[in-house]
């Protein structure tokens, strides 16, 4: 798989292509994707997909949100190991946003020579949103492409999408995010320096520096797994505001003690693989009342994670 940042720089001939920003590259994206791979191979032909960022609600409607749930790097990692060949990342800005469905179009034509155009059933593209099914069947017959509309997965009576994700881990909900996404709720950082209160109360921890835009689960904690390099350790997460010894409003925190683990941290980078919420978080009553809860945390997250992963899902 090659990753790209620019259409101008590619020379490809007779490319299967699907558009779009496939954040997360949850069962619905690997459906698509998976539609587009077999179908390309099956005539020989090279399969492409052009993705965006920042996420294009964030600079159409100038929002902070949706935050990320997967960065650019990690979705191209993913596309290619579902067989794609050629990833392209553009960044998403008021100009490209309007530029004409037409033009664009013509750019992947040439770029890509683009013979197949695979989508989904509500897709469009382009200024005005003028790039609907119909215009883009319109200029595959001018430009010599065919599109093709595969339906999105259905489950529980719902269209699997990454508002649903997103929605999943607001509430805490990683089984159901995970279900999803075929795969563990991901989220990488360097660890840096905290205050050492864990260290302080017998549970060291390592504070994760975290991508601005990233998606964390609700605050509570969880069982993960974290991963070192090609090293793995059971692990509890705890994200939030820790209550019990801030009295004044503060920016979420993640914090992990890496079960059976001994060592220093920091300036390592870390990938935490969550496997399910353990409990929200709290305000305890003493110090004392909080290291029994974390003794019952860790005994809780040692009974969850008995399958080791041979193999992170994605790279550190």
């Amino acid at each position: 798989m090659r990753h790209s940042t620019s259409l101008e720089t590619l020379h490809v001939e007779g490319a299967w292509v699907s558009i779009g920003t496939f954040d997360g590259v949850h069962c619905g994206h690997q459906h698509l994707i998976h539609h587009l791979v077999e179908g390309s191979r099956a005539v020989g032909a090279p399969s492409a997909v052009i993705t965006f960022y920042p996420h294009p609600v964030t600079v159409l409607q100038r929002l902070t949100e949706p935050l990320i749930l997967t960065n650019p790097q990690e979705r191209a990692v993913l596309l290619g190991r579902l067989g794609v060949d050629e990833v392209i990342t553009l960044t998403f800005t008021p100009e490209l946003a309007a530029q004409s469905a037409d033009l664009f179009v013509l750019e992947l034509v040439e770029s890509l020579g683009m013979k197949h155009l695979v989508v989904g059933p509500d897709f469009v593209l382009g200024r005005r949103r003028a790039g609907d099914l119909p215009a883009l069947q319109r200029m595959g017959e001018r430009y010599g492409f065919t599109v093709d509309v595969v339906e999105p997965i259905v489950e529980y009576l719902e269209v699997v999408s990454s508002s649903r994700i997103r929605k999943a881990m607001a509430e805490g909900n990683l089984v159901e995010a995970n279900r999803m996404l075929r795969r563990m709720v991901s989220i990488p950082g360097v660890v840096v320096h905290g205050d050492g209160r864990g260290k302080g109360l017998g549970f060291p921890t390592a504070n994760l520096a975290l991508e601005p835009d990233r998606l964390l689960p609700a605050n509570g904690v969880y069982a993960a797994w974290a991963w070192l390099d090609n090293e793995v350790h059971r692990a509890v997460v705890n994200i939030g505001l820790r209550p019990t010894f801030e009295y004044t409003p503060t920016q979420p925190r993640l914090e992990a003690h890496l079960l059976d683990y001994s060592g220093s941290l920091y300036g390592r980078r870390i990938r935490l693989e969550f496997d399910s919420r353990i409990r929200p978080e709290q305000r305890f009553p003493s110090k004392e009342a909080l290291i029994a809860q974390i003794h019952q945390d860790i005994t809780t997250a040692r009974e969850v994670l008995i399958h080791v992963p041979q193999t992170p899902d994605l790279p550190a």
